[in-house]
């Protein structure tokens, strides 16, 4: 057992040593998360996608040439047969058709509003994505962070336990002290060392949440530098993405509105073919022609249908409003309430500080009362106990801060 807890020792105080560790700041964590985000690149190939189809939208405006060729031949024998004047016995078609669709400026400029309104969308959705990201990431990374504080103030406990066994064993051994008290010591000591192997694995296994969450293949575990996370000054909401979303949502309804009343104008469309087109019921080697002309499409009744489509965009409207108002609300009560937090964090490790200086303090002045046997082993290790609850208080106040401060951070994202 002894063994273990030794090469426990050696692995721990190898891992910890600033010497070995290569120290990695959340930046490096987040820049690895994005690159690798399977999302932002799907946002990424979508826009590219509707740049495609504003493409196609330019080339549908151009002349369309189609090859046609309609070919059959309808037998009569002996009188069986289709109808002549119907079949005119068989035909034989090769043209070259041609047509163009005459669309109105504004369809045609509404059309490519649509599109870059839907880039919009992605564009916001992309980078709303990445603040969730970086705030996983950050978060996770705070974690960890808090871990190896957790570990670095009990290690310290730890060294301090160890300093006075020696001492305590030989004043045992002296009868200065009980050997019950001792041993009273010594289970302590001991717990310590357990708990330290305890903190060193809940680190290596939020180290590897860590590492997940940022897509590295990394098994290595390092000491984590102090994110020194600060508080950002928020922008006005409006300005702020999660809010343009609910802006481009808006300018989206108002271009389906448009769309609707645009594809109840009058259509025009041109047409020409070219070719050889024949039944051969007469010199069918004259049958080499064009024709040309123009369609007209103009939208009379269809039972009010507009006016239905119209509606459902009021409606959509009024849901947007709604689900706008909720999150405007929701975000004052939870900026709020993050602020009020932070200063009662402040407030508590003020007061803790003061209270960590008295109890190291004490245990300094217990460490020379111990040593004359001045002093009950159970009071020294009230002392440490409190020490250690004050420290664990400053640790927590401080990863707890980080995390709120993490949270309102959030929301500064406005391009």
């Amino acid at each position: 057992m002894i063994s273990k807890l030794v090469f426990c020792g050696l692995a721990l105080f190898v891992f910890f040593n600033n010497d070995f560790a290569q120290q990695k700041n959340p930046d490096y964590y987040i820049q690895s998360a994005l690159q690798g985000s399977p999302l932002l690149k799907d946002y990424l190939n979508q826009v590219q996608s509707n740049r495609i189809d504003s493409l196609r939208i330019r080339a549908s405006l151009k002349p369309q040439v189609n090859g046609i060729s309609n070919n059959f031949f309808a037998p009569n024998i002996k009188g069986w047969g289709y109808d002549q004047t119907i079949t005119n016995g068989g035909q034989l078609g090769a043209l070259l058709s041609v047509s163009k669709t005459l669309l109105p400026k504004k369809n045609i400029q509404n059309q490519f509003e649509a599109i870059q309104l839907l880039n919009d969308s992605l564009h916001i959705a992309g980078k709303i994505s990445e603040q969730d990201l970086k705030k996983n990431i950050i978060a996770q990374y705070i974690t960890v962070y808090g871990d190896l504080l957790q570990y670095n103030y009990n290690k310290e406990i730890l060294d301090i336990l160890k300093n006075e066994d020696a001492i305590l064993k030989q004043l045992t051994e002296n009868s200065v002290y009980k050997q019950t008290d001792y041993l009273t010591f010594l289970v302590t000591l001991k717990q310590q060392e357990l708990f330290i192997t305890q903190l060193n694995i809940q680190y290596q296994n939020d180290f590897a949440a860590l590492n997940y969450e940022s897509g590295l293949m990394d098994t290595s575990f390092v000491q984590l530098p102090d994110p020194e996370i600060t508080l950002n000054n928020l922008p006005e909401l409006q300005s702020t993405v999660f809010y343009q979303k609910y802006s481009v949502d808006s300018l989206k309804l108002l271009n389906s509105n448009a769309q609707i009343d645009l594809s109840y104008q009058p259509r025009i469309s041109l047409f020409a073919d070219g070719g050889y087109l024949s039944a051969f019921s007469y010199q069918g080697y004259k049958n080499i022609g064009t024709s040309f002309g123009v369609n007209v499409s103009v939208p009379i009744y269809d039972g009010k249908q507009k006016k239905m489509q119209h509606d459902k965009i009021a409606i959509a409207e009024d849901t947007r409003k709604n689900y706008r108002d909720f999150f405007i609300t929701q975000y004052n009560q939870q900026i709020n309430q993050l602020l009020q937090q932070l200063q009662s964090l402040d407030k508590l490790v003020d007061e803790t500080a003061a209270q960590i200086n008295y109890s190291y303090g004490l245990i300094k002045a217990n460490e020379k009362l111990l040593a004359s046997g001045d002093l009950r082993i159970a009071d020294f290790i009230i002392s440490i106990s409190n020490y250690l609850n004050a420290k664990n208080i400053i640790t927590q106040s401080k990863i707890t801060r980080y995390q709120i401060i993490n949270q309102i951070n959030y929301w500064n994202r406005t391009n």
